[in-house]
């Protein structure tokens, strides 16, 4: 049965919130699952999602995981910036102010990220905050540069013409309207495997219709000329990378760059049949990844941790 039927169409009800500040002063409303002293789990959702996007991983790993969940700028219960809040260091800013927030000095947390959430931790990657409480990464269906000339949602020959209306839609104004059959339709198209089940699919549309369409306008702006490559070598801590098969947004060509540019890179998985939302689509497969890394990288260093430790090291002598 769907994790999203039944119980699991109420959101999970969170141990705590908080507001942390991020450096322009712009609050970022931040969810606090599962007990305190349990291992750590940061998530950080995508372009036109919020903290209920994560609900699967939520009711899953906060039994045993303390599990820090926030809304970005301009999403969710996190309100939109001032003028010149939409930018990638912006995106670092929130997420130090998160761990700032969550996290007492030298504790360190899973950071896992879906699409722009992933590329909020390569523009954090090289940051004083993400070196101190990130033991490990995981990367989800995203990519760090050229998203407008790699997407496949518009059925054309990839080239000039298809970068340039892509960006053009990825800035559109227009609103999305309410959820209805035919914009359940289009997002499935364009964000999700052809046999995703409907429930998720709904799940999914409720969530990107909630979106403000300014939100939604600016940041498609900044993922329009996207380039974090060098935060991709900055990430050095062990990085694991998900990515669908199917994805049209963010095809698998970014995951693979990413994997093989990875300092500590801890190998990719594709999931046959997925599109971009993943943690939503197969919520067990990044659930089942992210239980793996708190094991393997929070309770106990391993070999590849230090090897982590080491390449910092280095970078900085």
């Amino acid at each position: 049965m769907s994790r999203l039927l039944h119980r699991d169409t109420v959101p999970p009800v969170p141990a705590a919130e908080l507001t942390a500040r991020s450096a322009d002063g712009s609050r970022i409303h931040v969810e606090l699952h599962g007990p305190e002293d349990a291992p750590a789990v940061v998530l950080a959702h995508g372009w036109t999602c919020n903290t209920r996007f994560w609900d699967a991983q939520i009711r899953d790993l906060a039994a045993d995981h303390r599990v820090i969940a926030y809304d970005q700028r301009g999403h969710g219960l996190t309100p939109e910036p001032g003028p010149g809040g939409y930018s990638t260091n912006a995106l670092a800013d929130d997420l130090e102010a998160v761990l700032a927030a969550t996290l007492t000095p030298g504790r360190r947390a899973v950071l896992a990220g879906h699409s722009m959430g992933g590329m909020t931790v390569m523009a954090a990657a090289a940051r004083p905050g993400l070196r101190e409480h990130a033991a490990a990464v995981l990367l989800c269906s995203t990519g760090s540069t050229r998203l407008a000339a790699e997407a496949r949602v518009l059925p054309l020959r990839a080239g000039a013409l298809r970068t340039r209306i892509t960006t053009a839609v990825l800035g559109a104004k227009a609103p999305l309207g309410p959820v209805n059959p035919v914009s359940r339709k289009i997002l499935k198209y364009a964000t999700m495997g052809a046999g995703s089940a409907p429930d998720r699919v709904d799940a999914c549309a409720r969530i990107v219709h909630a979106c403000p369409r300014r939100a939604r306008v600016e940041w498609g702006h900044v993922l329009a000329e996207l380039d974090l490559a060098a935060g991709v070598r900055e990430l050095r801590v062990p990085t694991a990378v998900i990515a669908g098969t199917d994805d049209r947004l963010t095809p698998p060509v970014h995951a693979r760059a990413i994997a093989a540019a990875l300092p500590v890179g801890l190998g990719l998985t594709e999931l046959a049949g997925m599109g971009h939302m993943t943690p939503v689509e197969a919520p067990e497969a990044v659930t089942a990844k992210i239980r793996d890394l708190v094991t393997r990288y929070v309770a106990t260093g391993t070999a590849a941790e230090r090897k982590a430790a080491t390449a910092e090291k280095e970078d900085v002598a």
